[in-house]
């Protein structure tokens, strides 16, 4: 009895992080470029109980004996990086990535020791805007909403002259055009850097929808430059100007899943219910 309450005890504990897991998405079904995560569970410990030697009798078609579960643990929560729906937003600032692949943002500070440190994160959200920095006035720097800037291919921010307009071709180019002279030649503001995950067990959520990477691991075993894959096949992320990536979780997909969890969260309640009734039964034969 004790281990049918344990065991129910257990599997209520795993179905509660699966909710957490659920709601999480739910909470962020309208969030742009968020990636779903799902849950994975795993036998806690399982052990092999044997028969009585009173019952291994020769021409018993019974089994030897039977496998005792002590429940269930979440085992891991991985996201998936299935792309969600590109929409139209005209703003030359959004960017929208048609592919596996993630921008690569950079946060500049100074450590305690007066070292100047870029730390870098990556996302899916393509929300940029155009901000300043007073170290260089002539230039707008394509940076996220909480101002790091967007790395480009030779590692550097993209800059945009003040005043200049923004174009940003399939493959990452970006050129910078003056509206107030049209025939004017466009500048070049350099190549948004995308990378394709190639393990994504790695990286770690940071806050508003971006993500790093734990300390000791490379960032060459967890993302790849440039565009191919194991085999060396070429693989193209394509960049839509003007387009944001929504969520890729499904609404109805998120319901079904909350529903049975629920159902098993309840099945694992009555067995633990089941588990004290028995147990009265059993104190008051004993008394």
């Amino acid at each position: 009895m004790n281990h049918s309450m344990i065991s129910a005890m257990v599997s209520m504990n795993a179905m509660q992080q699966k909710l957490d897991v659920i709601a999480n998405n739910m909470a962020n079904v309208k969030t742009v470029g968020y990636k779903k995560k799902e849950a994975s569970f795993e036998d806690i410990l399982t052990s092999r109980q044997q028969q009585p030697p009173l019952f291994q009798r020769e021409g018993r078609l019974s089994p030897a004996g039977l496998n005792q579960s002590w429940g269930v643990r979440l085992g891991g929560i991985q996201m998936n990086l299935t792309p969600g729906p590109l929409e139209s937003t005209g703003n030359e600032t959004d960017i929208a990535i048609a592919g596996d692949g993630v921008f690569e943002l950079v946060r500049t500070y100074t450590d305690a020791n007066g070292n100047k440190v870029n730390e870098s994160m990556y996302t899916r959200d393509g929300a940029f805007q155009l901000g300043i920095n007073p170290a260089d006035p002539d230039n707008l720097y394509l940076a996220s909403a909480e101002g790091y800037w967007v790395r480009g291919t030779d590692d550097q921010p993209i800059r945009i002259p003040k005043g200049f307009k923004m174009a940003v071709d399939e493959e990452g180019r970006v050129t910078a055009q003056n509206p107030a002279d049209p025939t004017a030649p466009e500048r070049d503001a350099g190549v948004i850097k995308v990378q394709r995950v190639l393990r994504p067990q790695y990286l770690q959520e940071i806050g508003n929808n971006k993500y790093g990477l734990p300390a000791g691991v490379a960032a060459g075993n967890v993302l790849q430059d440039g565009y191919t894959d194991n085999n060396g096949r070429a693989v193209k992320n394509v960049l839509q100007q003007g387009y944001l990536e929504q969520s890729n979780v499904d609404l109805s997909t998120e319901m079904t899943e909350l529903m049975t969890v629920q159902r098993a969260f309840q099945l694992s309640s009555r067995a633990v219910s089941s588990s004290d009734t028995m147990m009265q039964l059993a104190n008051n034969l004993r008394g």
